[in-house]
């Protein structure tokens, strides 16, 4: 099991179609992205994914909901009405938003699409509000 932050801006904010569908994944059709459809395609079931923003020269990690990769499924256009093009079914644990100060960290990868979560401090906090 791995934490991954996942930002939903693709010109405009589908985090609540992310919620309501129950998915994460890729904007980007495979053409453009090659190397985010792979990394959609790795997460395994029981991963843990939380919805991020980091707008430019924030302070803060806003986390918009916390969940868990509920199955092996590819999700594509077809099957998320056009929502994403690489996705991943999501059981929503948390949608419950909340900012995170942004901790002091040498490799800030806060403005990348799809990371998984290293930070310790980062992580407790996701799993504290997993577990309630």
């Amino acid at each position: 099991m791995a934490i991954y932050g996942i930002g939903a801006f693709y010109e405009e904010d589908v985090s609540d179609e992310f919620i309501r569908a129950n998915i994460v994944g890729a904007g980007w059709s495979v053409r453009d992205a090659p190397e985010l459809h792979q990394f959609v395609r790795s997460l395994k079931v029981g991963d843990i994914v939380y919805i991020k923003a980091f707008p430019p020269g924030s302070r803060e990690i806003i986390v918009k909901a916390i969940g868990v990769i509920a199955d092996d499924a590819i999700v594509d256009d077809q099957n998320s009405n056009g929502i994403v093009s690489c996705g991943r079914n999501v059981r929503w644990v948390s949608t419950r938003q909340f900012a995170l100060p942004q901790p002091i960290e040498k490799n800030n990868v806060r403005a990348n699409t799809l990371y998984e979560e290293f930070h310790p401090l980062v992580q407790r906090q996701i799993l504290a509000r997993l577990v309630r």
